[in-house]
């Protein structure tokens, strides 16, 4: 091997051992200097090194075991050196591991139950702008918030967005990409932009999509929370789900890699007589769809 690639070799090595000193030294954990400032970080919690932005420490709590990764901001309030008031505003349980690149962003409240996952970048928040001024700039509208709460045990994809007012129940799935708000129930699996719910589990039948009424597969009850108006940083997406008035003649059953194959030609056509009607097709000079 020629000098220069033994020198190339050399600092490369130190370099690479630099970074991991760096990495443990700048990890912030119950013992280090930097997490005295949270209210609260548990027993074998740690931020990894490099942290993301991180403000508003006395509002935040993080569980016993959990694990926040890389460049995870999180963040409590407008900005450092806020007031704001005697209770915590970012509580996230034990045993959770948040991936890298997330950003949680709390003003008023969110709770993230034990043992919650994440993949990468995902982004929780509790509050969003408004435009009810048409006139002024929507930066410049004083925000709204919502509470935000994510049950235990629940998976959240790469990429979801968490809005203000969004309470996913226990055991959910949130599928990668998904702009999830309103009201999910246990054991659900959650997906689309606006999202909705794809599945849920039904004891002793198994993990089943709703029906095209809207209605759960198992129960009868409506599946997942109608989204009107959601907006992302001012960006309004009008959309509403789980009315059974719209189905018309392309119904589309089965969502994401896992929904499995769409429903034969026969069930689809007594699908689209019965959420239309016979009547209603003639009136348009539709005949009925043949079995």
């Amino acid at each position: 091997m020629s000098l220069r690639g033994v020198v190339r070799r050399a600092a490369g090595s130190l370099v690479h051992r630099l970074w991991a000193a760096a990495r443990e030294a700048g990890t912030v954990t119950p013992a280090s200097p930097g997490g005295y400032r949270f209210r609260r970080l548990g027993e074998g919690a740690c931020l990894s090194f490099p942290v993301g932005a991180i403000f508003g420490e006395a509002w935040i709590e993080i569980g016993e075991h959990s694990l926040i990764g890389e460049r995870v901001s999180i963040s409590a309030g407008m900005g450092p050196g806020v007031d704001l008031g005697p209770d915590s505003i970012v509580r996230i349980g034990r045993s959770c591991s948040i991936g890298r690149g997330s950003h949680i962003v709390g003003h008023q409240s969110i709770d993230i139950g034990d043992d919650v996952f994440t993949g990468p970048y995902v982004y929780v928040t509790d509050q969003n702008h408004v435009y009810d001024d048409p006139e002024a700039p929507i930066g410049r509208q004083w925000p709204r918030n919502n509470p935000v709460s994510i049950g235990a045990g629940s998976w959240l994809g790469t990429g979801a967005i968490i809005l203000p007012g969004t309470r996913i129940g226990r055991q959910c799935v949130v599928a990668g990409g998904a702009v999830v708000r309103g009201e999910f129930p246990d054991h659900s699996v959650i997906a689309g932009i606006p999202a909705r719910v794809v599945r849920h589990y039904v004891p002793g039948r198994g993990w089943l999509p709703p029906h095209p009424d809207g209605t759960d597969a198992g129960t009868g009850i409506a599946a997942g929370a109608d989204i009107a108006g959601a907006d992302i940083a001012g960006a309004d997406i009008a959309a509403v789900v789980g009315t059974g008035a719209g189905i018309g003649a392309d119904l589309d059953v089965g969502v994401g890699a896992d929904a499995g194959a769409d429903l034969d030609a026969g069930i689809r056509a007594d699908l689209v007589n019965a959420a239309e009607g016979a009547g209603a097709r003639a009136a348009r000079g539709r005949p009925p769809i043949p079995e």
